[in-house]
């Protein structure tokens, strides 16, 4: 099974919810930034859940990204069910 990075993270975002001219998403800070602050909203993140899901063959119950705040928050969480499809 494949690995999930933040390239990847990336990769998603721009493809699914586009990027604002001014969001910078391959700073040194992005894994960190709030989600909110790099003009993503809870549809952006929905569209981040379903690419997710489809090309890393896991299942991300609804509302548990909500909860996640930044880039960083979202690699942990889908390394940890990365780990679980694999036992």
């Amino acid at each position: 099974m494949a690995e999930f990075t933040l390239d990847d993270l990336r990769r998603i975002l721009r493809a699914g919810a586009g990027v604002d001219e001014q969001t910078d998403l391959d700073g040194e800070h992005f894994a960190d930034t709030a989600f909110a602050d790099l003009g993503y909203d809870s549809l952006a993140l929905l569209e981040l859940v379903n690419r997710v899901e489809r090309e890393y063959g896991i299942g991300i119950p609804d509302g548990d990204l909500a909860h996640t705040q930044s880039p960083r928050e979202v690699l942990a969480y889908v390394h940890a069910k990365l780990r679980e499809a694999r036992v």
